[in-house]
């Protein structure tokens, strides 16, 4: 399981041209999943994203997690966050979960996100063609991925 964490000011995204998932302040995750998946990573990675200390405390040091502040979470399904372009310039997608995998996956860690985050917890559409636009908030940009 692979997840890329942006924190963000604010962050929606669109399905034909529909808002379908938006947040205010928190993270947004681009989430990619492998067939071998299972309920540990992704309590783990829901536990981490959760308690991940990038929001600034009082003394402006990144001290205070997701859980302290109230964020929120936008949660997209990425696949080609397991795009292999060690050969070639075209990447493979081999080691991306298929969707029959996938969707449950993606649908699990929703909830455990539910469960866990204070905030409000927004999601993607698993395999359409979205548009993600996001407001930065700083310069976190964090890269977690659970085997």
């Amino acid at each position: 399981m692979k997840v890329v964490v942006q924190r963000v000011s604010q962050a929606r995204v669109r399905v034909q041209g529909r808002i379908v998932g938006e947040i205010g302040p928190g993270h947004l995750l681009l989430v990619g999943f492998r067939e071998q998946d299972q309920e540990e990573q992704l309590a783990w990675m829901a536990d981490k994203v959760v308690g991940l200390r990038v929001f600034e405390d009082g003394e402006g040091r990144m001290n205070l997690s997701l859980a302290d502040v109230g964020g929120d979470l936008l949660v997209v399904s990425q696949f080609t966050l397991y795009g292999d372009v060690h050969k070639g310039r075209r990447p493979s997608f081999v080691h991306a979960a298929h969707p029959r995998v996938a969707v449950p996956l993606y649908e699990r860690f929703s909830e455990l996100l539910r469960e866990r985050c204070p905030g409000r917890v927004q999601t993607g559409v698993f395999g359409a063609h979205m548009q993600v636009e996001l407001i930065n908030d700083g310069p976190v940009t964090l890269v977690l991925e659970r085997e």
